[in-house]
């Protein structure tokens, strides 16, 4: 895939995927990224970003802070992995609302939902 000239580097795509607002810099990058198609993928990509680290987090707490079984680790990262995933696909259009009001962008109307985003 082709790097646009104003892709944020690494550091400060990790700060978008956690919630940061980028500078005016990037602003027509984050347009892409929230509006092009393939945006909802991309918005499960950048949530996967954020939920694996904090779920390798939990298992080392529970096998090494906490003794617990396998199972019962296996059991958290499943939960936590589906629980996530579900809320972010089912909420994309809201999330993906806030985050182009946040970098001042205009949200657009989707049709095909029946009502304009939040």
């Amino acid at each position: 895939m082709t790097r646009l000239p104003d892709d944020p580097n690494p550091i400060r795509w990790l700060q978008f995927a956690v919630g940061f607002r980028l500078p005016q810099e990037n602003t027509d990058w984050v347009r892409h990224e929230l509006t092009d198609a393939g945006w909802r993928l991309r918005t499960v990509v950048r949530h996967l970003a954020i939920i694996i680290p904090t779920c390798a987090m939990v298992v080392a707490i529970l096998l090494f802070l906490v003794p617990a079984p396998i199972w019962l680790v296996a059991t958290m990262v499943v939960l936590i992995l589906t629980g996530s995933l579900f809320t972010v696909t089912a909420y994309a259009d809201d999330i993906r609302a806030s985050r182009l009001r946040q970098h001042d962008l205009d949200v657009p109307d989707d049709p095909d939902l029946g009502h304009p985003a939040h």
